[in-house]
């Protein structure tokens, strides 16, 4: 049997699946132990793929799954059948014309499993929307930071996308950009909740529908567009001139008290006033905040410094008096939004907590961004919020120079009838769209096969879950094939909207008696972050030490299928290639900051989760098992295991946990830097030592959103406890058997004895 190109389905399609191929049975599929699902990254850029179609998709008549190279053409009657309902389709005139066995559409081309259209039937949008909401409640020196970075974005924003301001602090005030002969602005009472209708009777708005549209004519009210939201080009003076003289919010505050900052209302507002302007046009609010909400709908914490800032512990004995009306109101908020296709990113840079686990629904629901930084100055923010506007290269086909991020996308799912779609995991909500191929059985949000994932950008990736449901009592001819459709409509940069359609086709195996084939069809790497992402998902309504148990048992069953053994012997135990790095994941992941609340506080963990949810494979397994290279005098630089017994005194280590990027020097290395050996000229391989690790980290920070932060530490000192903590406890301060390597005091499991245990009781009998 061939061997399957994991990656090269990924390069081709955005596609990871699982597994490649498929137990022909429902009893089968659930002795594999692992859910049969795919991890689709709709925006992926496809080197292979033809530029975009300047025409509307043909459907099926029946299923409405789009055409493609798995469709059986009878050329002499000019029909085609549809691979998942069967279904035959008479092709519309134009196509009759002109198709032949050696003339045939770009859909219909083999090796275009994916192809995007530019959809003609659907009316161009307005260009792009961007509404900054900026917190002036920091101090002087981070308001400075956070000024200089707007100005600096004002400078990459497309010269046609509009723009607005809301500031606030006590109170929201949202500035009149259109206006120049001086600064005007309309200002909210902070500790009030604004019902849409009002916002926009207040700012004497036209409701939605109406927002670029004609008065009505008895009617005092003036569309937002020109007042409130400006293009680039008209307005950037105005704008930086009112950025320039932007104050600290002057509301009095005592001593005992926190500054009253009224989060909530502001972002309400800043939906209310988009809800009005551009309904169902690209439009994103950026939320610049500096610290927890005090006041109004929303508020995290009181204003009394007495009352502390809700933990992990609080949360677990319903300690935490703010907590779920916030979770609610901020649901609201972000449904309003998502149901605009407009998104909500969050740039949250504070030393203490501001908020972010329950502000989080917001960009989850709507496809926004979320940054976590310690302050504005940080190159985290700095660099990420830059990276936000990333276009296309100018010479990239019918993308050229066009900003790379999508508004309003929709994922839909078409099967073939032997398995249903259980459910999606990610940064998306059900668009509740039932049918035929919809499973009973929900994995993450279930009950639909169509979703809304609102703002996309090229990594944003969404784990789809299937169920087979094909019974023993109807066995699959050989010949049989499952066929995908994933279809994914969003609005361009550009204005115009465009379906992306990716058909995949794959193997059945119905021989119960041999699970090899399934076996060497597996992708580790896949199914690693589709289990995580499961386990994730649940840690929302479930207890963490549940989900270890079920982490635990899930790899223990897949174990004793899949490894060669006899039983109750487990030095027999033998796993193949295939599954070989598995159990090393899990055991990673049990120890990860997704299902361990250790040493974070509730808005880390709540962030490092999201990033999880929405990040591609390759992304996903860098956040579950960190990756370490090793760079000394002995050779290039070698990748490393994870382990305590990697650290050496002679060598420098670069660890990637995708959040951090650490470069780690050795005792001796340390020593020889202090005293200057890099500087003199006979020790040039010391200096080059030194450099090689640091042009390594820059290569893997230049690409990654959003930027990790960059750590230089040195063995035995205190910031060495990002690595540490990361490792492999392989040496241990209980370890008596002369190992080299760090010692780390932890009671934590090594992987040798997980490991071990593992073997054990998957030999069981």
């Amino acid at each position: 049997m061939e061997g399957f190109d994991i990656y090269g389905g990924e390069e081709r399609d955005g596609v990871r699946l699982s597994w490649h191929t498929w137990p022909a049975s429902r009893l089968e599929a659930t002795r594999i132990v692992v859910p049969v699902g795919a991890m689709y990254t709709p925006l992926k850029k496809i080197e292979s793929m033809p530029p975009a179609l300047q025409y509307d998709p043909i459907r099926c008549n029946n299923c409405a799954a789009v055409l493609n190279p798995y469709c059986q053409v009878d050329f002499r009657t000019k029909l085609w059948t549809c691979p998942f309902c069967l279904t035959r389709n008479h092709f519309p005139p134009h196509y009759a014309e002109n198709i032949g066995e050696t003339n045939l559409p770009a859909e219909l081309i083999p090796q275009f499993s994916t192809v995007e259209y530019e959809l003609q039937s659907t009316a161009p949008t307005g260009p792009p929307v961007f509404l900054f909401v900026v917190d002036t409640c920091v101090d002087e020196e981070e308001m400075d930071e956070l000024k200089d970075s707007l100005q600096q974005t004002l400078n990459i924003i497309p010269e046609n996308a509009l723009v607005g301001l809301i500031t606030y602090g006590t109170h929201v005030m949202v500035h009149e950009l259109g206006y120049t002969d001086c600064p005007r602005s309309f200002v909210f009472r902070g500790s009030k909740e604004y019902a849409p209708q009002r916002v926009q009777e207040l700012l004497n708005i036209l409701p939605p529908g109406r927002g670029g549209a004609q008065q009505p004519p008895n009617s005092s009210r003036e569309p937002s567009i020109g007042r409130f939201l400006v293009p680039v080009g008209e307005c950037s003076f105005n704008l930086e001139s009112i950025l320039e003289d932007l104050q600290r919010d002057p509301w009095p505050v005592t001593s005992d008290a926190r500054i009253q900052r009224c989060t909530g209302v502001a972002m309400s507002v800043a939906c209310g006033l988009l809800e009005s302007s551009c309904p169902r046009q690209g439009a994103r609010i950026m939320m610049f905040v500096g610290g927890p909400a005090t006041v109004g709908p929303g508020l995290i914490v009181g204003q009394s410094k007495s009352e502390n800032i809700r933990s992990h512990a609080d949360l677990q004995k319903n300690n935490a008096p703010h907590h779920k009306a916030a979770c609610e109101f901020y649901a609201g908020v972000a449904e309003r939004a998502a149901a605009s296709s407009h998104v909500i990113d969050m740039f949250a840079c504070a030393l203490d907590q501001v908020g972010l686990l329950e502000m989080k629904v917001c960009a989850e629901k709507t496809g926004g961004l979320i940054v976590l930084a310690d302050s504005f100055g940080q190159s985290v923010f700095k660099e990420s919020l830059r990276r936000v506007f990333r276009r296309f290269p100018d010479d990239a086909a019918s993308d050229g120079g066009q900003l790379q991020m999508g508004f309003g996308a929709t994922v839909e799912v078409k099967t073939s009838r032997e398995f249903k779609v259980a459910g999606a995991i990610g940064p998306c909500s059900s668009l509740k769209k039932g049918g035929p191929n919809v499973s009973e059985t929900e994995i993450g949000v279930g009950g639909t096969t169509s979703w809304t994932i609102g703002g996309v950008d090229p990594s944003t990736t969404l784990a789809v879950y299937f169920e087979i449901t094909n019974s023993n009592a109807n066995p699959l001819p050989s010949q049989k094939r499952r066929y995908i459709q994933f279809l994914s409509m969003y609005l361009h940069s550009n204005g115009r909207t465009r379906l992306r359609s990716t058909t995949l086709c794959g193997p059945w195996h119905s021989d119960t008696t041999d699970a090899s084939p399934i076996g060497r069809s597996f992708d580790q790497e896949a199914a690693a972050v589709l289990m995580a992402r499961i386990a994730t998902f649940r840690t929302a309504t479930e207890e963490i030490a549940d989900i270890l148990r079920w982490v635990d048992r899930s790899l223990i069953r897949l174990a004793a299928k899949f490894a060669e053994y006899r039983k109750d012997d487990p030095s027999s135990f033998r796993l193949s290639p295939e599954f070989s790095i598995y159990p090393q994941f899990m055991f990673h992941l049990r120890r990860s900051q997704f299902l361990q609340l250790f040493n974070t506080s509730p808005d880390e963990c709540a962030y490092y989760r999201s990033v999880l949810m929405k990040e591609n494979t390759t992304n996903s397994l860098v956040m579950i098992q960190p990756s370490l290279l090793s760079y000394s005098f002995q050779g290039p630089p070698q990748p490393v295991l994870l382990d305590s017994s990697s650290v050496n005194a002679d060598t420098i280590l670069l660890l990637d946990t995708f959040f951090h990027i650490v470069i780690f020097h050795g005792e001796k290395i340390a020593m020889w830097r202090e005293q200057k050996y890099q500087d003199h000229e006979d020790h040039k391989h010391f200096a080059d030592l030194l450099i090689a690790p640091q042009a390594d980290a820059l290569r893997i920070m230049e690409q990654r959103f959003p930027v990790p932060r960059y750590i230089i530490c040195d063995q035995h000192k205190s910031e060495s406890r990002f690595v540490i903590a990361k490792l492999n406890p392989s040496v241990t301060h209980n370890s008596n058997d002369g190992s080299s390597g760090e010692r780390i005091f932890t009671d934590d499991v090594s992987l040798r004895v997980f490991m071990e245990h593992l073997m054990k009781l998957a030999v069981q009998s």
